[in-house]
């Protein structure tokens, strides 16, 4: 009987003593609650202690959490369509303010905050172009609507960190006129540019032709001079050739000549008279 007793005994005081203690590592945050109503949430990670059966512990992430937002539509300034994907970076900043506006429901705190940072987006895009929403600097957006953002959320016991927009595009029926501009575009420039090449092939074939009429013009010129030189060789030869034997040159012209016209079977019937046939009377005699 003493022993039941004593066994009831431990068992009872480590039920106790495990139900006033508890742990809190350094990713959560925790709060203390007795009876519903929050009694302490400034724990630091470690061990801790708490009144069995009266207090209870909540415990929350307390790491930096992502919330990737649907996909939504703004309108820009100029009243066009924007598709726009994003995510958002958030952690609880004060657990005692989260967990009373929240009930410390993570999905209500993820819709909340997605609300506020779709209506801080919306603001922005509708004071920028579409040339400015897609080019523009990203980072000025960004930053607008997280300060705006901060200060809704801050009700809530909850910092947003950051804001990243994924992707921006544009709507079918806007992304259609864009890609017809864009093609004109490309198009003008294109004719643009063939018929910049179309000039330029223009003078580089005039420049050729130029270049080879001066180039023909100079070898013919060439050609000229030399054969001018060469026939003036030739006839400072043949001179000098005749000077040393005119008989012998005068014969050898002749015979030359009667080769070339009586060639064969030519018939020729003229009077052998005149210088051409002298040569024919000398041997007559």
């Amino acid at each position: 009987m003493k022993l039941n007793a004593i066994i009831f005994i431990v068992i009872a005081s480590i039920i106790v003593v495990s139900s006033s203690v508890f742990f809190v590592n350094e990713r959560e945050r925790a709060i203390l609650l007795r009876l519903g109503q929050i009694e302490r949430a400034d724990y630091e990670a470690g061990l801790h202690f708490k009144i069995p059966f009266v207090n209870n512990v909540k415990r929350f992430d307390g790491r930096i959490l992502t919330l990737d937002a649907t996909s939504a539509r703004y309108l820009t300034g100029e009243k066009k369509n924007v598709s726009v994907d994003s995510f958002i970076l958030w952690r609880i900043a004060d657990v005692s303010t989260y967990y009373r506006s929240m009930g410390g429901d993570e999905a209500r705190a993820q819709a909340r905050i997605t609300q506020i940072i779709k209506d801080g987006l919306r603001g922005e895009f509708g004071k920028r172009t579409i040339q400015q929403v897609v080019s523009g600097d990203r980072v000025e957006l960004v930053s607008e609507v997280m300060i705006e953002g901060n200060k809704a959320a801050a009700d809530f016991g909850i910092e947003i960190v950051n804001v990243r927009i994924k992707r921006i595009d544009l709507p079918n029926e806007v992304s259609s006129s864009v890609y017809t501009r864009m093609e004109a575009e490309r198009e003008r420039v294109a004719k643009e540019l063939r018929s910049q090449g179309a000039e330029e092939a223009e003078k580089i074939r005039s420049d050729a032709d130029r270049q080879r009429t001066i180039i023909l013009a100079d070898a013919q010129r060439e050609s000229e001079i030399l054969r001018g030189e060469g026939d003036a060789k030739s006839t400072e030869i043949y001179a000098k050739a005749y000077e040393q034997n005119t008989d012998f040159y005068s014969l050898y012209r002749r015979l030359t000549a009667y080769k070339n016209i009586f060639n064969g079977d030519d018939m020729l019937v003229i009077e052998p008279k005149g210088e051409f046939f002298d040569r024919f009377d000398n041997i007559k005699q």
